[in-house]
C-alpha cells in the first residue's frame, strides 16, 4: 500500500524511465521523477484512522514537446483511480534544455480493521 509502488505500476507501460527523488542515471530525452509529498490520516472512527491519503508529484522532463507524454500520464493516472490534485507547466530549463511539467496526485488507502 504505497503510492510510489502504485505509480510505478500505473506508468510502466509508457516505456519512459522513472526514478524516485532524483534521476541518477544518464538522462535520456524524456524521463520522469516521482517525489513523495505527504501522508495523512483521514476519516477517523473510534479514535483510529480509516483512510491513509498519500500524495506525490510526478515531474515530467522532455527535450521536445511534453504534451503527448503529459496526456498519456494523466489518462493512465485517471484509469488507475488516482486523484489528480494539480497540473502545472514549470517552464523551459535553459541550462538543461528540458521542458518541465508537474502532475500532483493523491491516492486513498483504506486501513483495515475499522
Amino acid at each position: 500500500m504505497s503510492i510510489l509502488a502504485d505509480l510505478q505500476v500505473a506508468l510502466e507501460s509508457l516505456d519512459v524511465p522513472i526514478e524516485t527523488g532524483v534521476f541518477s542515471d544518464t538522462v535520456p530525452g524524456k524521463y520522469m521523477v516521482i517525489v513523495p509529498m505527504s501522508d495523512s490520516f483521514d476519516l477517523h472512527s473510534d479514535n483510529l484512522p480509516c483512510i491513509d491519503v498519500q500524495e506525490a508529484r510526478i515531474s515530467i522532463y522532455s527535450k521536445g514537446s511534453y504534451t503527448a507524454l503529459k496526456n498519456q500520464v494523466v489518462q493512465l493516472l485517471l484509469d488507475s483511480s488516482f486523484t489528480i490534485t494539480a497540473r502545472s507547466y514549470i517552464g523551459f530549463e535553459d541550462d538543461t534544455g528540458y521542458y518541465h511539467y508537474n502532475v500532483d496526485v493523491a491516492k486513498h488507502y483504506e486501513i483495515g480493521g475499522n
